[in-house]
């Protein structure tokens, strides 16, 4: 891989992964350019790894498809420095680049050791809940409750968080369902709204504008700033989906607009069901 100014090739020349400046307090970890498997994995085995143990001055690894920026407090860094090497103002960004790659190279990042957490989101499906769904069924040229039982029967893992607070972006749609975005997108999709673009699967978790096929939504709350924890899900967890009616639907809503904690291992009633598998 031919490496561009301010980059740093991290495990050798046979390897994907490389390391380039992001402003002044971020470096930026690159596994690859497309989506696939190989590159998230990478990814999440990255974050472990830094999070098991974090330098001096880091910060906090913030994930995405198939790179990783990795934030640091300069200031730490540097006085972690300023006694071991003279030019320790102009080598900050060096010495975390070093650190790192030391801390990455002690394990491998092929090692995808997946999370034993599977978060359970229920999902009422098509209607005015997904009203996407005939038409994505249609364009497959299968039924309606075949493609509803192809998406509810794939376990996903959340590839990353973005484009809104708390929005899961999720691999492992199957191939059969993946569906161009819509050509016109709309001015408003409700919260919780479960959709497919392309070969990505996702949820939004505020009502916002978008052009993904809605197919369903979930009654549980996917982002609540005031929370302990403000995002329901994380990246690397494991998720499947639950076809509900929507009686069930509303009953789950309102237990969730009652419930304010999101912490736990275990949630039911609304809120979130973590089941433990190995």
């Amino acid at each position: 891989m031919e490496l561009r100014k301010g980059e740093t090739d991290m495990f050798g020349k046979d390897d994907e992964a490389a390391l380039h400046p992001l402003g002044d307090s971020a470096l930026l970890i690159r596994f690859g350019e497309r989506i696939e498997p190989g590159s998230t994995g990478k990814v999440r085995a990255a974050v472990r790894k830094l999070e098991a143990k974090p330098f001096p001055g880091f910060i906090e690894a913030v994930p995405s498809y198939a790179a990783l920026a990795v934030y640091y407090d300069p200031w730490i860094v540097y006085r972690s420095l300023r006694y071991k090497r003279a030019d320790a103002e102009e080598a900050v960004y060096e010495a975390v680049c070093d650190t790192v790659r030391s801390l990455l190279a002690s394990q491998s990042v092929d090692d995808d050791d997946e999370t034993d957490t599977v978060v359970t989101i229920p999902v009422c499906y098509g209607g005015s809940y997904g009203p996407d769904l005939d038409e994505l069924a249609a364009y497959h040229r299968i039924g309606v409750k075949e493609a509803v039982a192809l998406h509810a029967g794939a376990e996903y893992t959340v590839a990353m968080i973005g484009f809104a607070p708390g929005f899961p972006y999720l691999s492992g749609l199957p191939e059969r369902l993946a569906t161009p975005r819509r050509a016109t997108p709309r001015g408003e999709v409700p919260a919780g709204s479960v959709g497919i673009a392309g070969s990505q699967a996702g949820m939004y978790s505020l009502k916002t504008p978008g052009g993904w096929n809605i197919i369903g939504r979930t009654p549980l709350p996917l982002f609540r700033p005031d929370a302990e924890r403000p995002s329901l899900l994380q990246a690397g967890d494991r998720v499947r989906f639950e076809p509900i009616t929507p009686e069930r639907f509303e009953e789950l809503a309102s237990s969730a607009a009652r419930t304010t904690d999101l912490d736990g291992a275990e949630r039911r009633g609304g809120q979130l069901d973590h089941a433990k598998s190995k």
